[in-house]
């Protein structure tokens, strides 16, 4: 419209005079009802009006608007869809190395079963009241049980239905850890239910727990074990959880001990056994509980 008003050669506009008022400013951006328009000076007393209809400027502005957008859109799917290919070729050498140390790991793990198996039936044939021998017990059976978390936890593995004892499965686990932390009030309350579920990886549950009910406990603490309609609750004095949404995430470390993956080992378990979990919090008491209903029966 500015070199309208010099030329008068856009046929696009029209054009009238107006008088000249005090402090009109010119070439700029004026609207009215029908139009938008400038104004240009033509004389000292008169100024040359040059007009567009507001209708075509909005549907003008309307198609630079969806240009503009599209470029946008367009652009913006370029540089992602680049900044995709480079991410993976970037970390590419970093999935290889996770994949290799996964492998390696397994490898590890399966080296570790024939010598691990034969250390504990050798412990057994030893003098089990020798304090020496029970020391080298328990240890060997921690390693055992690591060994287990780890296995299951890096294989796919087939789940078998079973009828085995829920009371037979707490007392094997609680007398394992009891044994290590003989320093905890222990408080059972249990009455013997049937499950029908996979025995291994039941037992890897409340294995789990256990062991972080016993981690992460106080000097003094205790751990209570109750059976009360077909859930299974296990309740210990803890310093406190900084994050309890959190604790179920693979790798999650609420201190420098452990591997972060018990918790999650559990999650996955109890999904995959169909038992509904929780995990609550009161001040200093951490509950974890198990709903049996589906898999449990009282005979």
């Amino acid at each position: 419209m500015k070199n309208y008003s010099f030329f008068f050669d856009d046929d696009r506009f029209d054009i009238s005079i107006v008088s000249s008022e005090k402090d009109t400013k010119l070439y700029e951006l004026y609207f009215d009802e029908k139009n938008v328009y400038i104004l240009t000076p033509l004389d000292d007393t008169n100024l040359l009006k040059i007009f567009y209809p507001l209708t075509h400027y909005k549907l003008l502005l309307q198609e630079i608007k969806e240009t503009i957008l599209f470029q946008l859109i367009l652009l913006s799917f370029i540089s992602i869809s680049i900044s995709l290919v480079f991410s993976l070729y970037a970390l590419r050498p970093l999935r290889v190395a996770l994949k290799l140390l996964e492998e390696f790991i397994k490898d590890i793990i399966h080296d570790l079963n024939t010598p691990l198996s034969s250390i504990l039936i050798n412990l057994k044939m030893m003098d089990t009241n020798n304090e020496e021998v029970k020391s080298i017990t328990q240890s060997a059976n921690v390693i055992s049980m690591l060994h287990k978390n780890l296995d299951l936890y890096l294989k796919d593995v087939k789940f078998n239905t079973e009828r085995f004892s829920l009371k037979e499965v707490l007392e094997e686990n609680i007398d394992f850890f009891s044994s290590m932390y003989d320093y905890l009030a222990w408080d059972t309350e249990i009455q013997d239910r049937v499950i029908n579920s996979d025995k291994n990886a039941f037992s890897r549950i409340i294995y789990n727990l256990l062991s972080n009910a016993s981690k992460y406990n106080t000097s003094n603490g205790f751990i209570h074990i109750s059976l009360k309609d077909d859930t299974l609750y296990i309740s210990n004095d803890s310093y406190g959880i900084h994050d309890p949404s959190k604790v179920f995430n693979r790798f999650y470390k609420e201190s420098e001990r452990g591997l972060g993956i018990g918790l999650h080992i559990v999650e996955k378990l109890c999904n995959e056994l169909n038992i509904e979990k929780k995990f609550e919090v009161n001040k200093n008491i951490v509950t974890s509980s198990l709903n049996l209903k589906d898999i449990s029966s009282s005979k």
